[in-house]
Order: C-alpha cells, then structure tokens, then sequence
C-alpha cells in the first residue's frame, strides 16, 4: 500500500477519534464489497492488512488440484509451484491480487464511498456511546449556528440541538455565543445521533446549584423538589440532614454570589430558595413567602388547602397572575386556594348558612351517616366534595354507592348555591332601591345659603348671589 493512503487512514482515525485498526478493517470491509461487484464468487477471498510492511493485501485463498472443476476455488499443482513450490495435492495457497489493477473506476469508487459510510456510521456510533452516558448531565458549547429558531451548538465532539421550546423566554443567541445547557435525550437517528438539550427543565436548575454550591454536590444539601416557570420565577425547596448547615443560607452564598450567578445564566430568572419540611402546612406557609400566613384550613384526603392571608398581602401571596400559588402548589405537591381574612369570614358564614348535615341527604341512613361523620364527612357540602377514591376507603361504601351519593351531593349543593344567589341579588336590588330613594330625597332639598330660587313662567332658575353687590353697599353706607 503506498504510504500517502496509510498516512491518510492515520488521518481520518485521528480526526475522527478512531481506533486505526477500525479505519483498517472498514476499508477491509469496503475493498471486499468492490471484490463482490467485479467478482461471481468471493466466499474465499480476503483483504488482511500486514503491518510489518504497512500494505493492505487482497487474497484469494484456493485449493491445489490435479484437475480444475472450478477456477474461483481450485488451482493446478504447476500454478501452484509458481507461488510457494513447496506446494502438495490438497494444499491450500494463498494468492495475493494486486487489487489496484484488478478493480476497475467503477469498483474503487464504490469503495470510497462504503469506506466514507461506515467511517461516518463508526464515528456515530462513538458519539453516540459518548453522549448517552451524559444523559442527565450539564455541558457547555459554542453557539454553532441558529436554524428556524433552533440553536445547533458545538458541544466538542458531536453537535447539540436546543429546540424553541426548550429555550429559556426571551433569550437571544448570537453565533459564537457560548452556551449552557442540559442534555435531555440522545437519539440515534438515519442521519446520526440528536443530542437534545434544554434550559427550561426543572434539572436544568438543579445541575446549576450542583456546580455553584459545593454542598449539593457533595450530597450534604438536597433538593427536595423544584417547581418554575421559565424566564420568570422558580421556586427551590432545600433540605439538609446536618443540623449545623443553613441550606437556605449555603445555596444564597455570602452576599448572593452563588445564587446571583445561577439567575444570571436563567437570564435573570428571580429564584426563591425555601428550606424544606416534611409537614405540609408549614411547607406550604414557607412556598408562599413573603406573603403572611393567618390559618390553613387541610383537606388531607384530596390534599387540598385553603390559605388564609390578611387583606392588604392577598395579592402578594397570589403573585402576578397567580404565578406564586401556581409555583407554590407545585412545589408542595398540594392544591392551594388563596383567600384573604375577609373573604374566608364571608365564605365560613355563607357555608354556615347553607350547611346541611350529612343525614338528611337521601339514602344515608344511621350506620352510613355515623361512618361518613367518623372520616370527616358531616356535611353535604363537604360530601359534596369528596371523591370516590376517598369514600371508597370507607367500611362498606362500595363504588357504585359512592358515585351515586356524589351525585345526589353536588345536586342539593348547587341547588342551595343558587337559591342562595338568588337571595343575595334580591337583597342587592333592595338595597339598590333603598339608595336610589335616598338619592331623590336628598335631591328635593334646597339649601337657600348656597342658591336663590325665582319662578317665572313656570321656569325654574337657579341663579347666584352677587357678593360683591352686597360688600359695595356695605361700603356705601
């Protein structure tokens, strides 16, 4: 083999980051494939690559005969003496074929382009194995180029995909930007393997605090659960077996540093960190921070909670457009309903007005009742409420049973809600007309300080005193 095609396989497996001896055997691999196109047999023909002299050799290896019955395996003792005259009856020789004369234009670039295919297959293969160990990790690239609203970044070795939706709002790339980001999946594809990242996943941030807070790293802090909405707010709960460590304090760092460089690569994503507690009322109280917490009504079984907060911190405990109860509920795991001290009062005394125990629904009878009351069930509003799973735990209560008492439930409490609407809109119009007489009372009244009244024709005018008229005589007299 002529020494330019050996330098330029040690070329291709050095810029390719493959092994030589599979550059090797994938041109082995080629030549054998041009062999079959120019030859009808080639069951006994070989390629082997002889390092000692850095030649690529093609053999045919065939049988010594007295008589040939088929030339593409068989040879004649006198050839065969020609080329090792050691050679016996029943011999297999090798026969070394100059390929380069043999192999026509057509069959060496068929050649070429099986050796650049399974080059291109062996280099996907090994990025491919790379990558997928990386699933979950954090890498960073360069900003190779931006295709319909896709950023294709350089990642090294192999080349990154960071979809539309998985870009962080309003951020812009520019080419040559370098980049952050979070390996989501790696897919081998026909055209080779999609490596696809994100900035928007909720792991996204917890890599980021892996590699800012030293203490996550090591395990000593945890993140407990991680609730965001991309670009605006995110809302990190942490936890840490050590009682001596603040995880609060750790993961903000002295003066913010740590977590200040973390929203400046979330393009200034605000961060609350919350420390973390397995009781669900003082969590959720944390969740929704700064606003301040009066009481929580629990619901355990549907894993609901009504927060009551004072008047004036309602609107901070919501967040603009209610994105910290939505963060908050998410990271919690529960439903949250925000309420303030006002509302909750007039809620509780409306229920009150419309409560209705339990037994006096249809069907539900002593036993039943009893039960119901004994799982926290003694109203219609509140069995109103409930779900099947719940009632189903109940000893006796079958599904059937409890779908059919649900139903009766939110029947007689939406018929007592809207009788009750009713009431409130008729004792509105009251007081609506109430206010409406008071008005025209108020308008009989005229106050002879303020106007004079004069008739004339039937027409009334108001007219305004001359006060100064008035100082002029003063003075006249």
């Amino acid at each position: 083999m002529a020494f330019d095609m050996i330098e330029a396989m040690t070329l291709i497996a050095r810029e390719k980051n493959i092994e030589f001896d599979a550059v090797v055997e994938t041109l082995e691999a080629s030549l054998l494939a041009a062999a079959k196109k120019k030859y009808d047999y080639t069951d006994n023909i070989s390629f082997k690559f002889d390092r000692k002299n850095h030649e690529l050799v093609m053999i045919a290896t065939k049988k010594v005969v007295n008589e040939i019955a088929d030339k593409n395996i068989e040879i004649t003792l006198a050839e065969a003496k020609e080329i090792d005259t050691a050679a016996e009856i029943g011999d297999e020789i090798d026969i070394y074929i100059d390929y380069e004369m043999e192999f026509g234009r057509n069959a060496i670039s068929s050649a070429k382009q099986i050796l650049i295919q399974r080059i291109r297959d062996a280099e996907h293969g090994r990025i491919f194995s790379e990558f997928i160990d990386k699933v979950g990790t954090l890498v960073s690239g360069v900003v190779q180029q931006i295709d319909k609203g896709n950023v294709i970044v350089n990642l090294g070795r192999g080349e990154g995909i960071l979809p539309i939706k998985e870009q962080i709002p309003r951020e812009k790339f520019r080419q040559g930007d370098r980049i952050r980001a979070y390996i989501q999946d790696v897919q081998m594809t026909p055209r080779g393997p999609q490596i696809t990242l994100s900035r928007v996943s909720n792991e996204f941030i917890r890599a980021l605090f892996a590699m800012e807070v030293p203490e996550i790293y090591e395990k000593v802090i945890e993140i407990k659960a991680i609730a965001r909405e991309p670009g605006e707010r995110a809302k990190v709960a942490v936890y840490s077996s050590d009682e001596r460590i603040d995880p609060v304090g750790a993961c903000v760092g002295i003066k913010g540093v740590r977590v200040q460089s973390i929203v400046r690569e979330l393009n200034n994503e605000r961060i609350d960190i919350v420390p973390f507690t397995s009781n669900p009322e003082v969590f959720v109280t944390r969740a929704l921070a700064p606003a301040k917490v009066v009481s929580i009504d629990v619901l355990e079984p549907e894993k609901k909670m009504t927060v009551i907060v004072e008047d004036d911190k309602l609107s901070l405990a919501i967040g603009r457009s209610g994105q910290n109860a939505r963060l908050a509920s998410r990271l919690t795991g529960w439903k949250v309903n925000i309420l303030s001290e006002t509302q909750y009062n007039e809620r509780m005394k409306r229920e009150a007005e419309l409560l209705v125990p339990v037994g006096q629904l249809e069907g539900v009878g002593v036993v039943l009742r009893d039960r119901l009351i004994a799982a926290d069930i003694s109203s219609v509003q509140r069995l109103a409420q409930s779900t099947v799973e719940t009632l189903t735990r109940i000893e006796g209560l079958g599904e059937k049973t409890a779908n059919r008492l649900l139903e009766l439930a939110k029947v007689l409490s939406e018929q007592l809600e809207e009788e009750y609407k009713q009431r409130q809109a008729e004792k509105q119009e009251v007081a609506a007309e109430s206010t409406e007489t008071e008005k025209l009372e108020e308008s009989d009244v005229f106050h002879d300080d303020k106007d004079y009244v004069s008739e004339t024709d039937d027409v009334m005018e108001v007219t305004t005193p001359d006060f100064n008229g008035i100082e002029d005589e003063d003075k006249k007299s």
